[in-house]
């Protein structure tokens, strides 16, 4: 039997649609308008950047970006060309495959870190309360929770180590 939304969650779960694709497709715009760069190539660099040496095997990155072995090729690929990644191959383990953040990559990291971040204040944090603010963050990370127990899938940080 299906549990129909009540008129309150129906207003909340479209106005949640809207907002995410709003900000998605804003933050998107001013990342390519201003840097070349999807918010996807955006959030490739800052996890290259935040992880040892900036590199990381492409599995877990594409873990944690949430792609396909696919979809994290064509990205990589895609930021290779643009002199911002390049792949290198894993010594111990000839199948693997490292994706790691050039110092052009930094760079152009640094520069749209400071557009990306004004955006996510202007459209985001600074129009919500410091307490909706956690209550979002609290909100998503047990919808994220729930998803990944019902699914089976891991952690990115615990996930299967097979390289692309």
């Amino acid at each position: 039997m299906t549990r129909w939304l009540d008129d309150d969650q129906q207003l909340a779960w479209r106005a949640y649609l809207r907002g995410n694709a709003r900000l998605g497709e804003r933050l998107d715009r001013d990342l390519h308008d201003r840097h070349g760069l999807s918010v996807a190539d955006y959030e490739i660099l800052v996890i290259l950047s935040e992880s040892e040496d900036g590199r990381l095997r492409m599995t877990v990155l594409a873990d944690s970006v949430l792609f396909s072995k696919s979809r994290i090729s064509h990205a990589v690929a895609r930021l290779e060309r643009a002199g911002l990644v390049r792949r290198e191959s894993c010594p111990e383990d000839k199948r693997g495959i490292f994706a790691v953040l050039t110092e052009e990559g930094y760079r152009r990291l640094a520069e749209a870190a400071r557009t990306h971040v004004a955006g996510v204040r202007d459209y985001f944090v600074d129009v919500i309360s410091p307490g909706e603010l956690q209550t979002i963050g609290r909100a998503f990370a047990e919808v994220d929770r729930r998803i990944r127990e019902q699914t089976g899938e891991p952690n990115a940080e615990t996930g299967p180590d097979d390289d692309i």
